[in-house]
C-alpha cells in the first residue's frame, strides 16, 4: 500500500483542464423491470470514463437525498472532473427517481442487485463509447456496490472508494448512533436492533421508540441484513485492479480507521487522506458537528480542495 496525505496543490499541477464544456446527456441502461436512469458528462474516448455509485438510502444521482442531504457533491463531482477532460456517469437506483420504472419496490433489494444494475452501467458505456474500461467510484455504502461489481465484471480499469467504511456495516452504525449525544435515551434499543439484524433476525419496529422505526421499518430490514452480512476489507483484499482510498479526517460518519483497514488489505493500494474533507467532501475548519452537517444542505459550497484533483490524478497516472 502507498499511503498519501494529499493537499489540492500536490497533485493539481500535471492535470490538464479541459477547454471545452461538456453538456450532460441523459441516459439509460436495462434494468430489472424497466430502464435505470443517469447522466453522462463525456468529452470523448480516450478519456477515462468513471461511474459514480451512490451511498445508503434515497441517494440520487446528484448525491442528494430527501432525508436531510442537498450537498449537490457527486454533481459537483462530476462537472469538477468533466473540467479536466475525465467522463462521468453518474446514475439513480433503480426504484428510485430517474429509474422508478426499473423495479417496483426499491427496498426489495441487495448488494449484489445494485452490482448487477453496476454491471448494466459498465456495458452499456463500453458499447456507447468504445472504451475497454470503466473506473468503478464507490461512496460510503456504494463503496461495497464498486468492489462487488468489480469481482463480477469485466472492462473495470479500477475501484476509487470515497468515505467507505473498512468495517462491516453494523459496527459503523453502532459508532455513528454512539457518536451522537442526542441519541442516548434511544441507544441501548438501538444497540439491540442492531445486534438482531446482525444475527439476521429481523425487529418488531412496532416495540421501538419513534425515531428508530423509520431507520429499521420493516420493509428494509432484509436489505439491512444483506448489507450487515459484507465483509469490506476481505473484499478489498481480493481485488485485481488498481484501488485508490480517499478519506477526509472530518468525515463524521465513516472513520479515517476504516480507510486505511481498506488500504492495508488491498496490495498495492493507494490511501488519500485529505484535510478538513468530511462525509460530503466540503471543506469543514472545526470539529464541531453542527458546523460539518451544515454543509450537508448547501450546494452552493464547492467541494473541497484536494478530492477532484485527488481522483483526477488516480485515473489519469500512467500505468
Amino acid at each position: 500500500m502507498m499511503r498519501l496525505a494529499l493537499l489540492a496543490a500536490a497533485v493539481a499541477a500535471p492535470l490538464q483542464a479541459s477547454s471545452d464544456k461538456v453538456a450532460p446527456v441523459e441516459v439509460t441502461a436495462p434494468g430489472p423491470d424497466g430502464p435505470l436512469a443517469g447522466t453522462l458528462l463525456d468529452p470523448g474516448a480516450p478519456a477515462p470514463a468513471i461511474l459514480i455509485l451512490p451511498g445508503s438510502g434515497p441517494t440520487d444521482r446528484d448525491g442528494n437525498n430527501p432525508l436531510g442531504v442537498a450537498a449537490a457533491s457527486y454533481r459537483l463531482l462530476a462537472e469538477g472532473l468533466a473540467e479536466r477532460g475525465i467522463a462521468t456517469l453518474r446514475i439513480d437506483k433503480r426504484g428510485s427517481f430517474g429509474s422508478k420504472a426499473a423495479a417496483t419496490d426499491p427496498n426489495a433489494v441487495t448488494i449484489s442487485d445494485y452490482a448487477n444494475d453496476a454491471r448494466a452501467w459498465v456495458d452499456m458505456l463500453r458499447k456507447r463509447s468504445g472504451r475497454a474500461c470503466v473506473w468503478l467510484l464507490g461512496h460510503s455504502e456504494g463503496g461495497l456496490v464498486a468492489m462487488t461489481t468489480a469481482h463480477l465484471s469485466e472492462g473495470i480499469c479500477g475501484v476509487i472508494l470515497v468515505a467507505s467504511p473498512g468495517r462491516p456495516l453494523a459496527g459503523v452504525m453502532r459508532e455513528q448512533l454512539r457518536a451522537n449525544p442526542a441519541n442516548a435515551p434511544i441507544l441501548d434499543a438501538a444497540l439491540s436492533a442492531i445486534d438482531s439484524l446482525e444475527a439476521g433476525r429481523r425487529v418488531d419496529s412496532g416495540t421501538l421508540p419513534g425515531p428508530l422505526k423509520a431507520l429499521f421499518a420493516p420493509q428494509v430490514q432484509g436489505f439491512i441484513i444483506d448489507l450487515f452480512s459484507h465483509r469490506p476489507a476481505e473484499l478489498a483484499a481480493s481485488l485485481k485492479v488498481p484501488l485508490l482510498v480517499v478519506q477526509g479526517d472530518r468525515d463524521i460518519q465513516v472513520a479515517v480507521e476504516d480507510a486505511k483497514m481498506l488500504a492495508d488489505a488491498a496490495k498495492g493500494s493507494t490511501l488519500a487522506v485529505l484535510p478538513n474533507v468530511n462525509h460530503v467532501l466540503k471543506a469543514v475548519a472545526s470539529e464541531e458537528r453542527a458546523a460539518n452537517l451544515a454543509t450537508y444542505v448547501d450546494p452552493s459550497l464547492p467541494l473541497a480542495p484536494g478530492v477532484v484533483e485527488t481522483i483526477a490524478g488516480f485515473v489519469t497516472a500512467p500505468r
